[in-house]
C-alpha cells in the first residue's frame, strides 16, 4: 500500500511538472493582446520633484550660445517650472484618451497605442518614433489621421493608426540580450501587424524609426504597401565619405551641396557627440541619465532637434514646453533612459541615412519622401531619386524639423495623406 502511495504522489508531482512546463512554453509564445492603461505611483511623481528640486548645478557656460550644451539659465527655469506646476498627470491622460495595449514579440513586450478609424477601408499606418521622442510625438496626429472629415479631409483619407514604443522604450520591455537592431524591431512591427489582422498596411519613420521602415521595406512581407520617410537613406555615398571635411564633392548641384555642407557642419561642430558615446559606451552615460533628472533632460538638449527650441518661452513654438517635459518624464518615470541608449549600439556600425550602408537600391516596394528644411538632414530630390528605385512621392516642406508630427503636425497629416494616396 505504502508503494502505491509513493505511485501515487510520484506520478502526481509528475503531472504537476508537466502541467507546468506546458505553461511556461505557453508563456514563451503568447501572443495575447492585453488592454493596458498608464498609471505611474504618486511616489514616483514625487520623487521626480524632490530629485528636481535637488539638483546639484554646475557653473556656467562659457559661451554665449549653446555650443557647450543646455545653457545653464534656461535649464533651471525650466527646472523651476518642471519641479513644480508641470502636471504628469495631464500626459497620462493625453495616453489614456486612446486604446493602448502590450502584445509579447520575440521575448519583448510591445507598448502600443491603437485607434481605429470610423470610416469604412482605413488604410493601416504604423507610425515609429526615435530617440529621444516617444509616443508622444504622433499624439496630434491620430485624430485628423482617424477622423479626417472633421479635420479638412475627406472619407478615402482615413488611415488606422498603430503607434508602437521601441523596445526599451517607454512602457514596452526593455530586451534582457543583445540584437534589437532596426532590422530586428522591424521584424517585431511586422508580427504586430499580422496579430493586428491586417493584410495590407503601410509604415512610416522618422529617426530611428526612418531605419526601422527603411528595414521593414527591405524585408518586403507580403501585406506592406509601402513606407514614408522623414530622414530617408538618400545619402550619396561619395558624400558620406566626405562628411566632416571642407570639400564639397565635385559635380553636385546648389541644392546637394547646400545640403552636404550642412550636415558636414552639424558633425563638425559635435552636433552628433550624443550618438557617438552612446553608440561606444551606452551603459556608461546612462548612470548619469538614470540618477538624475536634470542630467537626463539636459543629455536630450543635445539633439540638433532641439537647437532652435526655446525651452517653452515662445507659447507659438511646437513642441511646447508642457509636451517637452511631457516626453522627458515619461523617459524618467519609465526608468529607460538606459535601456533606450542600446539602440544605438545595436545599430553602431549602421547610418541611418548612408543610401548605401542602409541598401536603399535595394528596395524595390514604393517609398515616399518629405523633407522638412529645418531637420538636420534635407534630403534633396535627386538624392532620393537615385537611391530609391521606387519612390512614388517626394515633397519638400516650407517649414518644420526633425520632429515633423510633434512640430508640425497638420502639415504632417497632410503628407501622410499624400504620400500614401497613390497606393490605397
Amino acid at each position: 500500500m505504502l508503494n502505491n502511495i509513493a505511485r501515487m504522489v510520484a506520478t502526481g508531482v509528475l503531472m504537476m511538472q508537466v502541467a507546468t512546463a506546458v505553461a511556461q512554453g505557453k508563456s514563451k509564445t503568447d501572443e495575447s493582446i492585453r488592454p493596458f492603461k498608464v498609471n505611474i505611483s504618486d511616489s514616483d511623481v514625487r520623487d521626480l520633484r524632490q530629485r528636481i528640486a535637488a539638483t546639484k548645478w554646475p557653473g556656467k557656460e562659457l559661451v554665449e550660445d549653446a555650443s557647450q550644451g543646455a545653457k545653464l539659465a534656461k535649464l533651471q527655469e525650466l527646472a523651476r517650472y518642471w519641479g513644480t506646476a508641470y502636471d504628469w498627470r495631464k500626459a497620462e491622460a493625453k495616453l489614456n484618451a486612446y486604446p493602448q495595449f502590450k502584445t509579447k514579440i520575440d521575448g519583448v513586450d510591445i507598448h502600443f497605442i491603437h485607434v481605429k478609424s470610423k470610416h469604412k477601408n482605413a488604410m493601416p499606418l504604423i507610425l515609429s518614433h526615435g530617440w529621444p521622442g516617444s509616443v508622444f510625438e504622433f499624439i496630434d496626429v491620430i485624430e485628423p489621421l482617424t477622423n479626417p472629415t472633421a479635420y479638412g479631409g475627406k472619407a478615402e483619407d482615413a488611415f488606422d493608426v498603430i503607434i508602437p514604443s521601441l523596445p526599451g522604450f517607454g512602457f514596452s520591455g526593455k530586451p534582457a540580450t543583445e540584437g534589437w537592431n532596426n532590422d530586428r524591431i522591424a521584424k517585431a512591427w511586422i508580427v504586430l501587424m499580422e496579430r493586428l489582422g491586417y493584410k495590407r498596411y503601410v509604415a512610416q519613420g522618422g529617426d530611428w524609426g526612418a531605419g526601422i521602415v527603411q528595414a521593414m521595406a527591405l524585408q518586403a512581407p507580403n501585406g506592406l504597401l509601402g513606407i514614408h520617410s522623414n530622414l530617408p537613406a538618400t545619402l550619396p555615398i561619395e558624400a558620406a565619405m566626405a562628411l566632416g571635411g571642407n570639400t564639397i564633392p565635385a559635380g553636385f548641384s546648389e541644392k546637394e551641396s547646400a545640403a552636404f555642407q550642412h550636415l558636414s557642419n552639424a558633425i563638425k561642430t559635435g552636433g552628433f557627440i550624443y550618438k557617438t558615446t552612446m553608440e561606444r559606451r551606452p551603459q556608461g552615460v546612462s548612470y548619469g541619465l538614470t540618477d538624475s533628472p536634470i542630467g537626463l533632460a539636459s543629455w536630450i538638449f543635445l539633439h540638433p532637434g532641439f537647437d532652435d527650441w526655446s525651452y517653452g518661452n515662445d507659447p507659438k513654438q511646437l513642441p511646447t514646453k508642457d509636451q517637452v517635459l511631457d516626453d522627458i518624464s515619461l523617459y524618467w518615470l519609465t526608468n529607460t533612459a538606459s535601456s533606450s541608449a542600446q539602440i544605438y549600439w545595436e545599430n553602431r556600425n549602421n547610418s541611418i541615412i548612408s543610401a548605401s550602408v542602409m541598401k536603399s537600391d535595394q528596395i524595390t516596394i514604393p517609398v515616399a519622401v518629405t523633407t522638412f528644411p529645418n531637420d538636420v538632414y534635407a534630403s534633396p530630390e535627386s538624392w532620393a531619386r537615385r537611391a530609391y528605385k521606387n519612390l512614388i512621392y517626394y515633397n519638400e516642406v516650407d517649414r518644420g524639423g526633425h520632429f515633423a508630427a510633434w512640430g508640425e503636425p497638420q502639415l504632417f497629416v497632410q503628407e501622410m495623406r499624400a504620400a500614401f494616396k497613390s497606393i490605397r
